[in-house]
């Protein structure tokens, strides 16, 4: 049973840092592109990054590169995303995603990944 268990989200205020986990289980990673999708108030879901467990392919959205960092933990079968100059903007629920191709955890082709249960970010003074 496919399991993606994300944590570390919060309140933060403008120009800070946050980084969020998901921790993966009931699949096999190295077949796996695993990331991050957000959803604010009234806006799409749309993917922010992910990285393809097998060779460390990365993908960020335009939104994120340069500030946004996702990297993995073999060990401990878990992804993180290091989210550091946080804008008001960054505002959103983000979800833990997993599929085989990262062009779907990335948001840009159809389909549905594993997702799991989101977690709050909020950026504000």
């Amino acid at each position: 049973q496919v399991q993606l268990v994300e944590s570390g989200g919060g309140l933060v205020q403008p120009g800070g840092s946050l980084r969020l986990s998901c921790a993966a289980s009931g699949f096999t990673l190295d077949d796996y592109a695993i990331g991050w999708f957000r959803q604010a108030p009234g806006k799409e879901r749309e993917g922010v990054s992910c990285i393809y467990w097998g060779d460390g392919s990365t993908y960020y959205a335009d939104s994120v590169k340069g500030r946004f960092t996702i990297s993995t933990d073999n060990a401990k079968n878990t992804v993180y995303l290091q989210m550091n100059s946080l804008k008001p903007e960054d505002t959103a629920v983000y979800y833990c995603a997993a599929d085989r191709d990262l062009g779907v955890v990335a948001g840009i082709t159809p389909g549905v990944p594993y997702w799991g249960q989101g977690t709050q970010v909020t950026v504000s003074s």
